[in-house]
């Protein structure tokens, strides 16, 4: 596999007898640089016994083709050549960060993204991420970029989200390699990019995704390169991401920085001045700094004092509004209990009035049930009692058809006897009109009927009446057969009798007529009676009607007295928020007030504080101990002493600086008990 990175090659790095002449030329002037040449060495040496021990791992656990193995030797050259990759990357990782890590020391400052020894680690920690990778085809084409892996972070630890969002959102990048070293340069700066890398270390099969199983990132070497970035926290990175064209560098490893010559004690001449005045133009900066924070704080300071004053002028209107809408909301309630008093007393008195309409109307109901179920048995039984006179009338049209016939025998005889029989027929058939009327006018009166007892004893006289008639019709009947027999015998008695027969039935008419009126007239007093029952029903309608409308008006009142209770509420919502913001100008104000007082005193302190340089401290001002190699000097930015590790430990937010920064215990503690009684 070819790897865009130079890899390190025994040939290409000096001799260690060639390193010792040097050093016997030079003793003095070497003196600095011994380090770096032991570890160029070390460096030399561990290529070689790596490459060694590479074949010899490689052998015992089958990549190196033995006799009788399968294996091709094709692939046990790349095995071990993607070993000896790994080899000589962590070695040259440990040349750098310890370079980096000595001439950050050296130099005593926070160091910048032209810094040289700071540039070739990124570019050897990108060759180290990028071992391995696995290529994507896309829609574009092929794409090989260590950004993936990096992309990770955010969602295995969410400290990584302000990193990924922020090189997300920065224009000049366009390219996945600009964006992955945008990144490392974001996660130095904030002295965490060992945990992140430890982050995606703990989880390799998430990792397997972009890097083949044999990669750097993959095996050992990379959680030692991981326990040697931890080191880097250290040093104070400053890197502007701004102008700079991460996207078109190329990343090639310049060893002349591991292999150099001493440099002149001139140089450290230089370095002093260099560092006296980068604490002078540092200084310059603090004070352009402060001026311009004191400058903006007064303008706010201004613009607080006039939106004070327009809040006041709001304020004192606000009150005068509120009061003339608390005496608006008293006329309200004052107004909402007589329309309730109102509201209840005819609510009351309709309910009573309803109450006993309703009584009323039940009683009355009941009684028409009644009324109408007595009508209506009535009823049936003239029905039944029809239906048996519909049988008689029939039986007596066959025996009028019996009598025709004998009528017509005796035609021959006498004409006097057929005038009887003719009118007799027409007699008949009057009786049968009157019949079909009665039964048309019973029909009526079954729709029409529902009501009143006495109709129905007036009713039950009647057909008894009628019963009778029908009985002396039957016995005259009879005797009419028993004289049809007897026919040719007693012609001139049958004359007489139907003589008498026409006279009874004139007058059985006559009665029939009589009882058809009286039915008549107690049909119309009935049909009166029940066009006053429906008026009363529409009078009782209406009333319905009425106070329905009046519920309607009375739950609309109701609405009403909702939405203005509705409205009392918003009106102290905005009461309340008008005093919340109120409060909140006076915190304002407050806090404005505290922090010019904390400006003031930040001036005084600086003017009586001065930044102590690193030559000049040889122990730490409070615990007294020597500083060395493993005890580092770190400047308090509060007085500007030195102090070790452990006695500035501490971080807190200063007025000149944007985030929390070092400072010793006891401006620490006298910065808490200012704010402590600035907050009282």
């Amino acid at each position: 596999k070819e790897e865009d990175f130079e890899i390190i090659d025994k040939k290409q790095l000096p001799d260690a007898a060639e390193l010792r002449n040097e050093e016997k030329a030079k003793p003095e002037e070497a003196r600095w640089s011994a380090p770096i040449l032991s570890l160029a060495r070390k460096a030399s040496e561990n290529l070689a016994l790596s490459y060694g021990s590479a074949l010899k791992s490689a052998s015992l656990v089958g990549l190196v083709s033995k006799p009788g193995s399968s294996d091709s030797p094709a692939k046990t050259s790349t095995r071990c050549h993607t070993m000896e990759e790994r080899a000589n990357l962590m070695n040259m990782m440990k040349l750098s960060i310890k370079i980096l890590i000595q001439s950050a020391l050296s130099l005593g400052r926070t160091l910048d993204s032209d810094f040289p020894p700071l540039q070739q680690f990124f570019v050897v920690l990108e060759h180290c991420l990028k071992h391995g990778l696995k290529v994507k085809k896309t829609f574009i084409g092929q794409s090989k970029s260590f950004f993936g892996p990096l992309e990770l972070v955010e969602k295995l630890c969410p400290e990584a989200s302000d990193i990924a969002t922020s090189v997300k959102n920065l224009p000049e990048l366009k390219t996945a390699v600009g964006r992955g070293r945008a990144w490392l340069y974001l996660a130095l700066m904030q002295k965490k990019l060992a945990d992140y890398l430890k982050v995606l270390l703990d989880h390799k099969h998430l990792l397997s995704e972009f890097y083949e199983p044999d990669a750097l990132m993959m095996e050992e070497e990379g959680a030692v390169i991981v326990g040697l970035l931890v080191g880097l926290n250290v040093i104070d990175a400053n890197l502007c991401l701004k102008g700079e064209d991460l996207d078109s560098q190329v990343g090639v490893i310049d060893f002349s920085l591991y292999l150099k010559e001493t440099q002149d004690t001139d140089d450290k001449q230089d370095g002093g001045i260099t560092a006296v005045l980068d604490q002078k133009h540092y200084v310059e900066e603090l004070n352009r700094h402060l001026s311009c924070t004191v400058a903006d704080l007064q303008n706010k300071i201004d613009c607080l004092e006039k939106t004070n004053s327009k809040l006041q002028e709001e304020l004192a209107a606000a009150t005068d509004r509120i009061g003339s809408l608390q005496e608006e909301q008293q006329q309200l309630k004052q107004q909402n209990e007589l329309i309730r008093e109102r509201s209840e007393k005819s609510v009351e008195v309709t309910k009573e009035d309803t109450k006993v309409e309703l009584d009323t109307y039940k009683q009355s109901r009941q009684g028409l049930d009644e009324m109408y179920s007595d009508v209506w048995k009535q009823l049936k039984e003239e029905k039944k009692i029809r239906l048996e006179l519909e049988k008689e009338l029939e039986l007596q049209i066959g025996m009028k058809t019996e009598m025709e016939i004998a009528m017509k025998l005796l035609e021959k005889d006498t004409h006097e006897k057929q005038d009887t029989l003719v009118a007799l027929r027409q007699q008949l058939e009057e009786v049968k009109a009157i019949n079909l009327q009665m039964f048309h006018k019973s029909q009526n009166a079954e729709c029409s009927l529902q009501q009143k007892t006495e109709a129905i004893s007036s009713f039950e006289g009647k057909t008894n009446e009628m019963m009778s008639s029908m009985k002396q019709m039957e016995e005259r009947l009879q005797q009419a057969e028993k004289a049809r027999q007897a026919a040719e015998e007693r012609c001139n008695k049958m004359k007489q009798e139907l003589a008498g027969r026409l006279d009874s039935c004139r007058q059985q008419m006559a009665q029939l007529d009589s009882k058809c009126s009286t039915l008549e007239k107690e049909l119309k007093s009935e049909k009166e009676q029940r066009q006053t029952l429906q008026k009363e029903l529409h009078q009782e309608k209406d009333a319905t009607t009425l106070l329905k409308t009046e519920l309607q008006q009375m739950e609309g009142l109701k609405k009403e007295l909702r939405k203005l209770q509705d409205e009392k509420q918003q009106l102290k919502k905005v009461r309340e928020e008008q005093e919340q913001a109120l409060q909140e100008m006076g915190l304002h104000l407050s806090q404005s007030k505290l922090k010019m007082e904390d400006i003031k005193e930040v001036n005084k302190a600086l003017k009586g504080h001065t930044w102590l340089k690193d030559d000049e401290a040889t122990h730490c001002k409070q615990c007294k101990k020597e500083f060395s190699i493993s005890r580092r000097k770190h400047h308090c930015r509060n007085c500007g002493d030195i102090f070790c590790n452990s006695c500035s430990s501490n971080e807190l937010a200063l007025p000149s600086y944007p985030k929390p920064v070092r400072v010793c215990d006891n401006c620490h503690t006298l910065l808490l008990q200012q704010c402590s009684s600035n907050s009282s």
